[in-house]
Formats: C-alpha cells, structure tokens, sequence
C-alpha cells in the first residue's frame, strides 16, 4: 500500500487535534479579544490614542520575534522527549528554553522603560502620537518579563498535553483586563480616567494574575516537570550545543523576520494618520484570526513531535500534511467570516470615513491572502518540530528581504503608492513560498529526530519514502509513454 492508500483513523486524528487546538486556539482568541475591547475603548478617547497604543503593540511584536526563536526550539526538544519518555532531558530543555526567552523580555523592559522616546520615533515621525506611545511604553514594559514568563510556561504544558491550564490563566487575565480597562480608562469606580495610562496599568495586573493561575493549577494537578526547579538548570553539558544549533535558524528566522516587520512598520506607521488608526484595528483582527488558527500549529508541533521523539516517523508524516489543510479550510471560513461582518467590526471601532474605507481594503486583502499565509506558517511549524529548522527559515528570510521589503519601501517611501498596494506587497511572496514549501512537506525530508528512538527509526523511514517518491515517478512515466 502506498501511503494515500493505508487506512488512517480520521475519527481519533481529529479528536486529537481537538482536544490540544481548540483550548489553545481558545486561549489565544481570549486574549486578542481584550485586546479588541482594549483597542475599541482606546478607540473611543481618540484616534491618535488608538494609533500610539497600535505602533507600542508592533514594539511588542519585535519582542515577540525575538524570543520565538526559543519558542520553537522549545517546542522542538520538549514535544520529542516527552515522546521518548525522557524526562530528565525534557526538563534540561525547558530550563534552557526558560532562560533564554527570559533573557530577552529583560532585554526590551529595559529598552520600553528607559528609552520609550527612541522607540516611538523609529515608529512614527507624528509627535502627537509619539508623546501618547511614550506614556503607555513606560508602564506596559514591566509587564513584558511577566507576559514571556507566563509563555514559557505554557509551551512546557502545551508540549506535556496539560493544554487547559494556560487556557484558565488567560481567562482569568482576560475579565481582570476588561473590568480594569473599564475602570482606568474612563474613571469608573472613583478611579481617576488615565485614558492609555490605564489600559498600560490593567495589562502588567492582569499578567500577574495569568501567572498567579498557571502556577496554582499546574501545583494542584501536580504537574512532573514545571517545579524541578534544580533539574531546569543542571546537567546541560550535552544538551546545550545540539539545542543552539537547531535554535540558531529558528532564532535568526524571527529576529530577521522581526526587523523587516518593524521596517514595513516604519512604512507603514508613515502613513496618514487614518491609516495609522485603521492599521492599528486590522492588527488585533489579524491577531484574532492568528488565535484561531495557533491552536491549529500548536496541535501540528506537538502531535508530529512526540511522534517522531518517539520513533512513529510514519505516522508523524501521515499526520503533518493532514494538519496543514485542516489549518487552511478553517482559515478560508474565517476569512469568509471577516468579510461579511467587517462593515459593523470597523463601526464598533468608531471609524469613519477615510479609515473606514482603509480598514475595509486591509480587511479583504488580508483575508484573501490569509489562507496561504497560514499554510506557509503551519508548514513550517511542522518542519521544525520533526527537527527541520533552516528550510522554512531560509525561504522566509530570503524573501522577505529580497522581495517583501523592497517592494514595500519603494511603493510607500519613493513613489507614494496608494496605502492598499503597499499593503498587498506585505504578502506578495505568500503563494510562491507555498509551492516550495509543499514540496518539501510531501518529500517527507524535514522529519530530523533529535531522540534515539527517532533516529534509529530514520534509515526505514528514509527508504519507504524514497521508494514511494520513485513508484509513483514511474507510474507517472508509463502513463506519459
């Protein structure tokens, strides 16, 4: 049998993915919908308000790039060993995972406390809005160590199948957010209104008690490895090189991915100023529609992982590629979904006129392009959790910088392009990088253990697969002849 013609059992497969996607995907669109009640309350005070808060939010996604390297890599080692039954090597992981993503939250604390002038400018050239930005950046950069750490711990339990802790931490984080939102912002309660100040003070609170929740459960439930507190941060001699040389292209993917984000960013944030606010909303919707479809990457990472730590090559493969376009088809429904509700989505956010007209372009762009950029996303995803980090790594970096922002900064910065086509040259490399990345998937050479269980198994794998590819080059052959 060849392997479109082996039985899979689609009923456990899709419960599977149900029981890690569907809490984690909840968990993401809890917090993004804070953030979509954040951004329509700071919408209400003013649209400069609402482009500020929207420019800080990119500074937080540089942090983002610049720690999910460590994500990924995390993600790699832990999802493999927990397959192997490896304990001790799946608890020396996550201590290197810990520290380093750590490392860098302290790194852009200091840089949001200290210098939030510097970072508002290479933003924006507005000072109306660089002075807002600067208020909220002093505040919310103490919640970024709270915000990494709380991430760190939920890729430990996402990787050890315990997925609804961190989902009960964000709803907790998520109504303390929203009831504090309501009373800062706009002075409810006897509290004075701090219009951004406040959005700044009920995010770092609501991060404390996302940790607070994470830390009780997981105690209660008795989880084997988030207190081995010694065995985090012991025995790493052996572990250490093999984790950076897979991290390094992880890494080095999302810090240059990162840059040529902010670069696009500073084009962006250059625009007029209804550009900026319809930017600002379009970035939590696009939030939104990445929370729905992380579970999705996050159910592709862990069930291909622990398959491939564990020596079940075949069945990691059968499942990756299966992942990928469950991911897609419920992308394209959400994209039909935005679509059809943008005209009250952009009226909920009290824009009008120009921005209107702008958030609708955004909106309808992006949901066409969505369902190629989520394949792209999830394939890669599933490359480096099988242990392939620098296929997927390349053709990003390589694109992005060869096609993305060069087309971005000559059509916004030299020839002063509409805001829609500069917007459209963001995803322009999107379906070219899913051609290649399709072939790679279906050649099955991405699935690289880092176990010995998956390595001893590799050779078998390699062979089946080989003879697969030649069988159907020569049916493909006798049907041409």
């Amino acid at each position: 049998m060849n392997k479109y013609r082996e039985p899979f059992d689609w009923k456990a497969f899709i419960k599977r993915i149900c029981v890690i996607a569907i809490p984690v995907a909840l968990q993401n669109l809890l917090t993004t919908t804070a953030s979509m009640v954040d951004t329509m309350m700071i919408s209400s005070i003013g649209q400069n308000e609402l482009g500020a808060v929207g420019l800080c939010a990119q500074f937080s996604s540089l942090m983002f790039s610049g720690y999910w390297g460590f994500v990924g890599g995390g993600m790699l080692f832990i999802s493999q060993f927990w397959g192997a039954k490896d304990e001790d090597s799946l608890n020396r992981a996550y201590g290197l995972t810990l520290t380093c993503m750590m490392t860098v939250a302290a790194i852009f604390c200091c840089m949001a406390i200290l210098f939030p002038e510097k970072v508002m400018q290479l933003y924006t050239d507005k000072t109306d809005i660089q002075a807002i930005g600067v208020e909220y950046l002093r505040i919310i950069g103490f919640s970024y160590i709270l915000m990494v750490f709380s991430m760190a711990m939920a890729v430990l339990l996402r990787c050890t199948e315990m997925v609804r802790i961190p989902l009960y931490g964000s709803i907790a984080s998520v109504g303390v957010n929203i009831f504090l939102n309501w009373v800062l912002i706009f002075g409810h309660l006897g509290f004075p209104a701090l219009g951004v100040k406040g959005a700044a003070i009920a995010t770092l609170i609501a991060q404390f008690c996302n940790i607070a929740v994470i830390i009780i459960l997981a105690k209660i439930k008795g989880h084997p490895f988030l207190f081995a507190f010694k065995k985090h941060f012991s025995g790493r001699k052996g572990l250490t090189p093999e984790y950076f040389k897979k991290c390094f292209p992880i890494i080095m993917n999302e810090v240059l991915i990162g840059v040529g984000n902010m670069m696009i960013n500073i084009v962006m944030g250059r625009q007029t100023n209804d550009a900026i606010a319809a930017l600002a909303l379009f970035r939590t919707i696009e939030g939104l529609v990445i929370g729905f479809f992380a579970g999705f990457s996050n159910a592709s990472s862990i069930l291909v992982g622990k398959e491939v730590g564990a020596g079940n090559l075949e069945t990691a493969y059968k499942r990756a590629w299966r992942i990928v376009y469950l991911c897609q088809g419920f992308i394209a429904l959400v994209g039909v979904l935005l679509i059809v509700l943008h005209s009250p989505i952009l009226t909920l956010a009290n824009l009008e006129g120009e921005s209107f007209t702008i958030g609708t372009q955004f909106i309808i762009i992006y949901a066409l392009f969505a369902i190629i950029r989520m394949g792209n996303w999830t394939q890669n995803d599933t490359f480096r959790s099988a242990g392939e980090a620098v296929y997927g790594t390349v053709l990003e970096i390589v694109f992005m910088w060869l096609m993305v922002v060069p087309l971005v900064w000559i059509t916004g910065m030299v020839l002063g392009a509409p805001t829609y086509l500069v917007f459209i040259c963001c995803y322009i490399d999107e379906p070219i990088r899913y051609i290649l990345m399709q072939i790679h998937l279906h050649n099955g050479k991405w699935v690289k253990p880092v176990t010995p269980e998956g390595r001893a198994a590799l050779p078998a794998f390699r062979a089946r697969r080989n003879k697969t590819d030649t069988k159907y080059l020569l049916t493909d052959n006798n049907k041409l002849n």
